[in-house]
């Protein structure tokens, strides 16, 4: 959701990628009907599941929380949003936390200058 999102409000300041240690066969599929529903995106057509090895090299890395352990991948600038995963629960769930990640993804988007900026200067 975040990719999708995130391509879709900021693609004009960064440009997103959702990766994992693992690949499943496919994006969860409540995730993709909510992102359908609110943004009108069919993520089986704009995204795939990848892999962190299958990103190119990046400055900002966010991590969404979930309850989960993240590797690290070398960047400039990281912050964890602290999400629940919305998996096995109801679509109000999975709404509540798009719109969490469609209000962080606003915020990286302003923030994002003075993240990467040397302080040194």
């Amino acid at each position: 959701m975040a990719e999708a999102i995130a391509k879709l409000y900021a693609a004009d300041v960064f440009e997103a990628f959702s990766a994992g240690t693992h690949t499943k066969a496919q994006i969860n599929p409540d995730a993709v009907a909510v992102i359908q529903k609110l943004h009108g995106i069919d993520m089986r057509v704009t995204q795939k599941p990848k892999l962190l090895d299958d990103i190119p090299p990046v400055d900002i890395v966010v991590t969404m929380g979930c309850n989960v352990s993240c590797p690290f991948l070398p960047a400039k600038y990281r912050e964890d949003w602290g999400l629940e995963d919305p998996t096995g629960k109801d679509e109000e769930s999975f709404v509540k936390t798009a719109k969490t990640i469609e209000q962080k993804v606003l915020d990286l988007k302003e923030r994002i200058p003075g993240l990467l900026t040397d302080k040194r200067e």
